[in-house]
């Protein structure tokens, strides 16, 4: 399926969840947040959290400062 991933189209599978989704494009334990649809998903639901065809997905990297 098509989604669009940082405002970029990019196919894929069918169902897949935040957390799947973050395996795939290898940023599986980085400090990240991610917004669908302009709505943050919350990290303690990657697993459940479906993707679906269409939505947009914005991906960013937290970063620390002080």
């Amino acid at each position: 399926m098509n989604i669009y991933l940082n405002g970029e189209p990019q196919q894929v599978p069918d169902n897949i969840t935040a957390a799947q989704l973050l395996e795939t494009l290898g940023l599986t334990g980085k400090r990240l947040a991610m917004e669908v649809n302009m709505e943050i998903v919350p990290r303690s639901t990657f697993e459940e959290f479906v993707i679906h065809s269409d939505d947009r997905v914005e991906i960013v990297h937290a970063i620390g400062g002080g």
